[in-house]
């Protein structure tokens, strides 16, 4: 059994997904322990059961310790199987919790089922501290298509905190075997684009989100297109992504409205991250680096990618990985700093 310190490096939930996701694509029972015990709520919340609920059904998996507050579980794995799923992180009790962290943990072991799957979450698809449904949809989506991962996503209504309430789906085709990555240039941009949404509020909130962007940016000599969405959903919020698209890859940088929170200042944070990257060199944006590596250590060869940040997330994810796998890692650069990661399954 795979023993992991859920406290080691970040400390989040993010371990626990990625361990889940190994553990089923592999078929190795794993142990937890200090599962998010530095958190102001430690333990499994809605969101993380509802993660362990989800891998374990894919995993045909007996799992120990999966109950609110749990800071220890083990989980045993049969093997992934594929088909309709359907997880709601509000069935226990009432929460907005992230669908999209939900799909992070199953996407992969259903990438190396026997048959096609459909996953829907219902819950949280616009919250604070995890990937927006849209940023799984328009940068991360086409990184694994590169890869030879053909997921396809979809959303119903937008769930925003605290209702929740939202509904994201993903369409899964098996495959063999992905490709490495080699990704050090990114090329010149070639455009900006953006989504400006609010749901249940006035539009001109979009539309002060947009046009602030639109100023920032070209003071820095960017132009960019921002479309305007009225967000169908149960709650109320506002969310604005921007989209880089380089020769070589997208990168993504979103910012979400909040009570008391001004439509600048959502697009001022935005940008922010945008400009960030943009005056490094760097392919790869930080949050996309450390949801790409589990996918790439499953590659037929080396991959290596530059990143405009090194984060904590990143490292903790490469640490995982190599509790579970005998992949070689070489990360290099400061946390914190721009940097390269290269993985080697050493198998091949």
């Amino acid at each position: 059994m795979v023993r992991i310190d859920g406290t080691y490096g970040e400390g989040g939930g993010q371990i626990l997904r990625t361990s889940l996701a190994l553990s089923c694509v592999l078929g190795k029972p794993v142990a937890i322990t200090g599962i998010r015990a530095g958190r102001k709520k430690p333990g499994l919340q809605p969101q993380h059961l509802t993660s362990v609920r989800a891998a374990a059904a894919v995993g045909q998996a007996e799992v120990r310790g999966a109950e609110l507050a749990s800071t220890a579980i083990e989980f045993i794995p049969a093997s992934s199987r594929g088909g309709v799923f359907h997880f709601d992180v509000a069935e226990r009790t009432g929460s907005a919790g992230s669908a999209s962290l939900v799909l992070q943990t199953v996407l992969l072991p259903l990438c190396f089922a026997e048959q096609p799957s459909t996953v829907t979450v219902s819950g949280g698809t616009h919250v604070p501290w995890s990937p927006s449904f849209h940023y799984l949809s328009f940068i991360v989506a086409p990184l694994l298509s590169r890869l030879g991962a053909e997921i396809g996503f979809s959303i119903g209504p937008w769930g925003w905190y605290p209702r929740g309430g939202g509904q994201a789906s993903a369409r899964i085709t098996p495959v063999r075997m992905l490709r490495p990555l080699t990704l050090i240039d990114r090329g010149g941009l070639l455009r900006v684009s953006g989504l400006s949404a609010v749901a249940n509020l006035p539009g001109h909130i979009a539309e002060r989100q947009r046009d602030r962007t639109l100023a920032v940016l070209h003071a820095h000599g960017i132009d960019a297109s921002i479309d305007l969405l009225d967000a169908p959903s149960p709650g109320k919020g506002s969310y604005l992504l921007l989209c880089s698209e380089y020769e070589n890859v997208f990168s993504g940088f979103g910012s979400l409205g909040e009570i008391g929170k001004r439509a600048e200042t959502v697009a001022d944070e935005a940008c922010r991250e945008l400009l960030a990257h943009h005056h490094t060199t760097a392919a790869l944006d930080p949050h996309l680096a450390d949801q790409i590596v589990q996918w790439l250590a499953f590659s037929r060869g080396t991959s290596e990618f530059s990143t405009s940040r090194i984060t904590q997330h990143l490292l903790t994810n490469l640490w995982v990985l190599q509790q579970f796998m005998d992949v070689a890692v070489r990360v290099e650069g400061k946390e914190g700093e721009e940097g390269r990661v290269v993985i080697r399954p050493r198998s091949t």
